[in-house]
């Protein structure tokens, strides 16, 4: 079977932190398949007359079926059109590519993969902050807050999260934030370790909250549902300041 697909990563939504790869790519695609937070102005770079279809999936609302948004990557390729999937972030950071892959695989369609700029970066950018630091904080690790189920995943390594000396960043954590921060304190990590929470990165009404882990899980246990797409930064380098 023939036909090609191009994975672009859109960053945290701000055009102007899209890849000159990824953005030319974009321009010529005739279809593009893309996420909620992928939308936007990004949008406006495709070309006029080409084919926007949303196939978002967010925490909490109607969202396409990972199975469709297979069956359309697969459809359209073979139809011999230049198809991009635009999605948000770093697709290869909790992003669902491995199973988009897995079905062109199968379907004996080629790709390319394009890389974007992680959440984490840009809270950590927008922050004015490094993500690491060579005395207080060697090592950096990514988690997901969030299983398939929607809840806090139980067989993450607790003692490597507790681990004071690194970066630990949180993604699609908001909801299961509380829990995960009573899981990190009861393997040893400080309650008042700092933390920095990052919402709607990159877009108007971007927002950055210096606090510690017990207070930030206190404000989300209280907060209730939200819309908006957040991360969360913890360890010693949250607290910090740009001096």
């Amino acid at each position: 079977m023939s036909g090609f697909v191009t994975f672009i990563s859109a960053g945290p939504g701000d055009p102007e932190l899209l890849t000159v790869k990824g953005a030319a790519r974009l321009r010529d695609a005739d279809v593009v398949l893309y996420d909620d937070l992928a939308s936007g102005a990004i949008l406006d770079l495709a070309r006029p007359g080409a084919n926007l279809v949303a196939v978002g999936k967010r925490a909490g609302r109607p969202s396409t079926k990972q199975h469709h948004v297979n069956r359309l990557l697969v459809d359209y390729a073979a139809a011999g059109v230049r198809v991009v999937r635009l999605k948000s972030g770093d697709a290869g950071i909790f992003g669902r590519l491995e199973e988009e892959l897995e079905a062109l695989r199968e379907a004996g369609i080629g790709y390319e993969i394009i890389p974007g700029i992680t959440s984490a970066c840009v809270a950590a950018a927008q922050a004015g902050i490094p993500l690491t630091r060579r005395h207080t904080s060697r090592r950096v690790q990514f988690v997901t807050g969030a299983d398939v189920t929607g809840e806090l995943p139980q067989n993450l390594n607790w003692a490597a999260l507790a681990d004071p000396e690194a970066t630990t960043v949180v993604y699609m954590g908001r909801r299961t934030f509380p829990a995960l921060v009573a899981k990190l304190i009861e393997h040893g990590l400080a309650p008042s370790t700092p933390a920095l929470f990052a919402e709607s990165l990159g877009r108007p009404d971007e927002r950055l909250v210096r606090t510690t882990i017990a207070e930030l899980a206190e404000q989300l246990a209280r907060g209730g549902a939200a819309s908006t797409a957040a991360v969360i930064l913890f360890g010693a380098l949250a607290g910090d300041y740009p001096s």
